[in-house]
């Protein structure tokens, strides 16, 4: 889901039999209430749990309930006591089966339930699209958290078909559709019930509880989602399947997780951290890949470019390797001033940000402002970071875009010499956008598509690598099917 379900926050997909009975399916999520609130059933007479309170939204109404227990099992009833304000929140939003609702932790022991995702209101079914033969020649590929598509476009220009793209977010899936395919599933993946067939599933986990900028709570839900694309692994029987996610994801407890699943699956699993620069990305973004192959060790593509340092120092052995991209390379043929089309925009930054912008020399940073323009926080802490309001360097690789880079105050987004900072078309490139990638949405969202994409040029090189390992798997999908039953191959004697 992109990663923006956070810890505060669980999906809920509503079933026609919760339509019918006028409730809420919640197990699976007692976690996410206090213990206390879970009370005897009614029938034993020893009072209810303690109660919690949710605001309902759109009826401006908030409702105190708690959780009940089976009288016969003791345990905890999928579903909260009363029902009536379930119902009416249903008929006040037009709730279907299929619908997904948003429960929000707001407080101690309060709640705001929202719709999420209805489908009511959404513009296209995506079950219809698996009736339809996919069209061409070539492998076939599943890919999950697809965001606005940088991974599904590099496995696109190596001749993959897409079977599924699966994506929650609405202007996401624009992008999806207007670029890559219309087989686009918009919804949470929890929604999907069975995934179709292909040669290789792909997706890029949400990070956010993984990256060395957050929290990296150990219990964050969005760590869970993992299990989805195993699920999708085992519905699907791929050759082979690629995870991408953020480097710290191979010292985690779910990656360990990862491989003891997909190994009892027939996979053999390897995860290793990329460079994009490496692959003739004008930017140093650091990766995990993980792969995974049936019934054999997976290998990985071969950097096509290198640090010029490193060109230096190993001399005739990295010939045939080019330099990394730099900034230039990318963006220097554009405009210093922004021409509001195909998003090359500028913001409008008050006087205090354009002083500022004007006292960043070629490669500096905050450090670099007099004391007068520093903010408060700056000034008390004199060490820290060196890329916050840092401007970019001609000469190199820009430093990893992410969904806020139009703020410099959040890193080295500066332009090289124009005082602002870099555009989204900027910063598209950055990543290996092409100009004909169209993108749909508001600005911000842009931003988000832009920042949290794969680059399409990391991803072509790895589609174009797992092209030739696919086609050393010699069992066919009767073979991988006995390994998702559970037999690992095994004949009975």
């Amino acid at each position: 889901m992109s990663g923006t379900v956070a810890d505060k926050k669980r999906l809920f997909r509503v079933t026609a039999g919760n339509l019918r009975q006028n409730h809420l399916y919640i197990h699976g999520h007692y976690d996410f209430f206090p213990a206390d609130c879970i009370g005897a059933s009614r029938k034993s007479g020893n009072g209810n749990g303690v109660a919690i309170r949710i605001l309902l939204d759109g009826l401006r109404e908030t409702v105190e309930t708690d959780i009940g227990s089976d009288a016969r099992t003791g345990k905890p009833r999928r579903f909260f006591r009363g029902r009536t304000w379930i119902r009416q929140f249903y008929e006040y939003h037009n709730i279907k089966t299929g619908d997904v609702l948003a429960l929000e932790r707001v407080g101690k022991r309060r709640y705001r339930l929202y719709p999420f995702d209805a489908k009511t209101e959404r513009q296209h079914d995506w079950h219809e699209l698996l009736d339809v033969p996919l069209p061409g020649r070539g492998p076939s590929v599943v890919e999950l958290f697809a965001g606005c598509g940088g991974m599904a476009l590099g496995f696109k220009r190596a001749g993959f078909r897409t079977v599924l793209a699966n994506e929650w977010d609405a202007a996401a899936c624009d992008t999806l559709r207007k670029n890559i395919t219309e087989r686009v599933a918009q919804c949470a993946i929890q929604e999907i019930d069975r995934f179709p067939e292909a040669d290789v599933v792909v997706g890029g986990l949400p990070c956010q509880g993984f990256s060395n900028l957050g929290d990296r709570v150990p219990n964050d839900p969005r760590n869970q989602l993992w299990r989805q694309f195993m699920r999708a692994v085992k519905d699907a029987e791929p050759k082979a399947f690629v995870i991408e996610n953020v480097p710290p994801l191979l010292k985690s407890q779910e990656y360990v997780e990862i491989k003891r699943l997909a190994e009892t699956l027939g996979y053999q699993v390897e995860g290793r951290v990329l460079n994009a620069a490496d692959f003739g990305v004008p930017q140093v973004r650091k990766r995990a890949i993980v792969i995974g192959l049936f019934g054999q060790p997976p290998s990985y593509p071969k950097p096509t470019h290198i640090s010029p340092k490193q060109q230096k120092q190993c001399g005739l052995f990295n010939e045939p390797l080019k330099p990394w991209q730099s900034v230039r390379d990318a963006i220097g043929d554009l405009p210093f001033e922004p021409t509001e089309e195909n998003w090359h925009i500028g913001r409008n930054p008050t006087a205090m940000s354009l002083e500022r912008y004007r006292c960043i020399p070629p490669g500096g940073n905050r450090w670099d402002l007099p004391r007068r323009l520093m903010p408060n926080c700056w000034k008390r802490k004199t060490k820290g970071g060196t890329d916050l309001f840092g401007r970019l360097w001609w000469d190199r690789p820009s430093v990893t875009i992410r969904t806020e880079f139009y703020k410099p105050e959040k890193g080295r987004y500066l332009h090289p010499e124009a005082d602002r900072p870099i555009t989204h078309r900027e910063a598209a490139r950055l990543q290996g956008f092409r100009d004909d990638f169209d993108f749909r949405g508001p600005r911000i969202k842009v931003g988000i598509q832009i920042g949290n994409a794969v680059p399409p040029v990391l991803a072509e090189a790895i589609a174009k690598h797992i092209a030739s390992l696919i086609k050393t798997v010699k069992a066919d999908r009767s073979v991988r099917r006995t390994f998702r039953n559970g037999s690992n191959g095994k004949k009975k004697a």
